[in-house]
């Protein structure tokens, strides 16, 4: 009886504590709202302002037509994005689907800014198609990329992150030509929820109302594929056209969001999440109870966000406030995850059967090294000046050398180690796609740097080191912690390293649109500039890479035991705990030294090893090897081209790289089932 009483007790308390955690955040938004208003108006005040304001009172007009505004758009948004999210993940059967990581904010943004520099007339009446359009584009480019393996979960969330970043390296190449025209743009695509009429609460309540209908009249359709495919469509369901339909209805919302009130992350994840936990279990139960929980998250997170930057300011973006808690809440859902089937890898992939031998490897290397010594020749020789193309005379080279030399140095030293630290991600991971960008090791290391540069400023190369090395390590035992439940399945690595990635997202798109005088500078580094590199900063990631790239070879015993299992590996007396760390520490190193030469995204990490293992390189030790120089040519031909081909105009490096190679891994998902 006592166990029973306990049992029932710890039951009451799952049942009690949705509500009184509801109860919780209602109060506190409420109390916020409370306080920010009355920081307007005195509440003798508040009726006559809100319903007939006194023309000639500023403070009574701010009240009516921009803190109510604000406050229902907050309401309307949540709502949108969480019924939104709900039918993303019913539809998808992926609880981690929403606009954000589906790569569909991120289209009707770039859409939007294009629009604004090239066809300005469109973002008046035609602002919501122009999103529209560009979330279509971006959804349907994710679906397409993912169809061969049935939208499988994982599949699709990596599909959604490469779109995204894809999207968001042609925004911030924009966003470094036309930093005057784009930076109204890049704050409000933060998430800005600053009104100044009632246009805004009119067009979204007349999407929610709309979408909240067709949503309830595809209610049949979409219960059924809580089912699998099989058992559906013996019920007679029309599964693609069920299926698109009800993506179409879900992009229709997100892009209403996006086009009004830019980006707000992760609250089409959180809100259905929040349903569910409340006790709302059957679709049509959370298909109400989800926009509600958005409506009440995004409340709250508003409401906290004018508290923390001031009445009625906007300095940090409220989109980018709910990403800060939305990441975190992406990786408590996935350590909740039941293990998910994992990611299937195709074993003919193209590469060669068997590897080759080692004098064949060697001279691979050395011919893809001699390549590299005349790409470098070329770099510091040929280029675009006031009379076109030409190489360089002796006088005129000794004059720019000075110039060249330490980027084109410190672009073969990044490319090289952020090309090693990809071959030993896959190893040690056992995931094809795994790399420092796609994991998100990138971005643990960005991280440190943007905490140093905002808190201390000009920090020296020592502290730049140390904390972007931290920052990347990190990110590294953190999605290791979350994965290690599934026995480091490649599906649970990969998601872990998505909600890391838009972790730091959040924090970037919050130090960037508080301005200041580090904004710029961060926003070229993101980027991957190698503007400002020094001869001494050349000198020190030559040196490291050099140091760190022959450390590799001693690994070479773990990189091949260490896949066989921990059983294995121990029972040839390999202590797996401190051969992963060591393998950690060498791949965070790796990757914090070169995310400080060429910024965070360059996608050299994922690209270079497997052309590496195109060309036969099946050993660990051998694809590290060859790795290296391919890396090391990618980047050194992305700098070369960003500086030359929109002269006097550069390209970063890093931005380049990601251009050129986001194509590859999106056809490196296609061709996979």
């Amino acid at each position: 009886m006592t166990v029973m009483r306990i049992h029932a007790l710890q039951a009451g308390a799952r049942a009690w504590l949705p509500a009184a955690l509801t109860l919780l955040a209602f109060a506190t938004a409420s109390a916020l709202s409370i306080a920010s208003l009355s920081a307007i108006l005195p509440p003798s005040l508040w009726w006559h302002a809100l319903h007939s304001p006194d023309p000639h009172d500023i403070q009574q007009i701010i009240a009516h037509d921009s803190w109510l505004p604000r406050l229902v758009v907050s309401w309307l948004c949540g709502a949108l994005l969480g019924l939104a999210g709900t039918v993303f993940q019913q539809v998808l059967r992926n609880p981690l689907a929403e606009p954000m990581t589906l790569g569909v904010s991120a289209g009707a943004q770039l859409a939007l800014t294009l629009a604004t520099l090239w066809a300005p007339a469109l973002l008046g009446d035609m602002q919501p198609w122009v999103a529209l359009a560009g979330a279509t584009i971006s959804a349907a480019l994710v679906f397409a990329l993912s169809w061969r393996s049935q939208l499988a979960p994982v599949t699709v969330a990596v599909a959604g992150l490469v779109v995204t970043l894809y999207c968001g390296s042609i925004g911030v190449a924009l966003q470094l030509f036309y930093a005057p025209y784009l930076r109204g743009l890049f704050i409000w695509g933060g998430g800005s929820l600053v009104q100044q009429d009632w246009h805004t609460v009119t067009m979204l309540g007349a999407r929610l109302a709309i979408g909240g209908a067709l949503a309830f009249a595809l209610l049949k359709p979409m219960t059924l594929f809580g089912l699998d495919d099989a058992n559906a469509h013996s019920l007679g369901l029309s599964l693609r056209r069920m299926r698109l339909a009800a993506l179409a209805l879900a992009v229709v919302l997100s892009a209403a969001v996006v086009s009004a009130v830019g980006v707000i992350g992760f609250v089409g994840l959180a809100a259905p999440a929040l349903a569910s936990m409340a006790g709302a279990r059957r679709l049509s139960q959370r298909l109400w109870a989800a926009p509600l929980c958005g409506a009440l998250l995004l409340w709250l997170t508003d409401q906290a966000v004018q508290q923390m930057s001031g009445l009625m300011g906007d300095l940090i973006p409220t989109g980018a406030a709910t990403a800060l808690a939305g990441a975190p809440l992406m990786l408590m859902l996935l350590a909740r995850m039941r293990r998910a089937s994992p990611l299937p890898v195709t074993r003919d992939d193209g590469f060669p059967a068997h590897p080759v031998s080692r004098v064949t490897m060697r001279w691979r290397f050395v011919a893809i090294a001699l390549l590299c010594v005349a790409t470098l020749a070329i770099a510091l020789d040929f280029g675009r000046g006031a009379h076109g193309w030409h190489f360089s005379g002796l006088e005129e080279w000794s004059r720019v050398a000075i110039w060249r030399a330490p980027r084109a140095v410190a672009a073969l030293a990044a490319g090289a180690m952020l090309a090693v630290a990809g071959a030993l991600m896959q190893r040690v991971t056992g995931n094809p796609l795994a790399s420092p960008e796609v994991l998100g090791v990138s971005a643990g290391a960005a991280l440190g740097l943007i905490v140093v540069v905002v808190g201390m400023g000009d920090a020296g190369p020592a502290t730049r080191l140390a904390a972007t090395t931290l920052g990347a390590l990190s990110a590294l035992l953190a999605i290791l912690w979350f994965s290690s439940r599934s026995r480091f399945a490649p599906d649970r690595v990969l998601l872990a390293g998505i909600a890391i990635g838009a972790l730091f997202q959040a924090v970037v798109a919050v130090a960037i649109a508080s301005g200041g005088e580090h904004a710029t500078t961060l926003l070229q580094w993101l980027a991957g500039s190698t503007y400002t590199i020094t001869p001494r900063d050349a000198a020190l990631t030559l040196g490291i890479g050099v140091l760190l790239c022959a450390l590799t070879p001693l690994c070479n015993r773990w990189l091949q035991i260490l896949p066989l299992g921990d059983a294995s590996a121990q029972a040839i007396g390999v202590q797996t705990g401190r051969a992963r760390l060591v393998l950690l520490g060498l791949i965070a190193l790796l990757t914090a030294a070169a995310t400080l030469s060429v910024g965070p995204l360059s996608f050299v990490g994922l690209t270079a090893p497997h052309f590496a293992r195109l060309a036969g390189a099946r050993r660990p030790l051998h694809q590290a090897m060859l790795a290296a120089p391919i890396g090391a040519l990618t980047i050194l031909v992305a700098d070369w081209l960003g500086r030359v081909l929109l002269m006097p105009r550069e390209l970063p490096a890093g931005l380049v790289a990601t251009l050129i190679g986001a194509p590859y891994l999106l056809w490196l998902l296609a061709k996979r089932r």
